[in-house]
């Protein structure tokens, strides 16, 4: 994989993805706070609603279906997917507007908006899959939020299971950060964006990797 310098080099791009509980957002967070003149959040559109802790313009653009409609039809995002009746996107203009800036974009999306953005800058593009500890850590995860009904609860873990599959299938450079301990998990990725080209994984072979897939196969859940 060709990668665009150090750092410090405009137009970075870490991609974070994982399943529900993976701690992506924390570890994010962790990673922009060591840098943050450097580094930043690429704030992606949706057609959600509105939480009342979110910000418009920080946490995402919340805009109607119809408005995200015409900037895709427009060619306006890189990467964009429907999730649970709801679309999210990355524009255009956010990427351009962070490698403009000189500023490291960190990215949360699912693995098919991944795809989406190496294919689109593959020489500035580093893809990081986080991954639990272990499958019964998720699940555990997943059930302590008390906030989900099980049938979401179970497409979240299905979800997981599809994507971790996709991950050891692609034909992407990937690199995977086990997340048992916060600070480690932001250490490791941190090393992601400091080094001038550090090698991908061999996911295909990762033991860890394929102990969370046994596992998740084995979960009727998954399924």
């Amino acid at each position: 994989m060709t990668v665009a310098g150090p750092a410090t080099a405009n137009g970075l791009l870490l991609v974070l993805v994982g399943p529900a509980g993976a701690g992506k957002t924390t570890v994010a967070r962790g990673v922009i706070a060591r840098a943050p003149d450097l580094r930043a959040f690429s704030v992606s559109y949706t057609t959600r609603p509105q939480r009342p802790a979110e910000r418009d313009g920080v946490d995402y653009w919340f805009v109607p279906r119809p408005d995200f409609e015409a900037l895709g039809a427009a060619d306006g995002f890189v990467e964009w997917a429907e999730v649970h009746g709801n679309l999210y996107g990355t524009s255009r203009g956010e990427v351009e507007r962070l490698r403009t800036a000189g500023r490291i974009g960190v990215f949360d999306v699912d693995i098919q908006g991944a795809h989406n953005l190496w294919r689109a800058y593959p020489d500035c593009t580093r893809l990081c899959f986080l991954l639990p500890p272990s499958w019964a850590v998720l699940v555990e995860r997943l059930a302590a939020r008390g906030t989900d009904a099980p049938a979401v609860v179970e497409r979240r873990l299905r979800t997981a299971r599809a994507e971790l599959a996709a991950v050891v299938a692609s034909p992407a450079p990937w690199y995977v950060v086990r997340n048992a301990e916060l600070a480690a998990a932001v250490d490791a990725v941190e090393q992601l964006v400091v080094a001038a080209a550090p090698a991908p994984d061999d996911v295909a072979n990762d033991p860890a990797v394929h102990a969370f897939l046994r596992d998740a196969s084995a979960d009727a859940r998954a399924a």
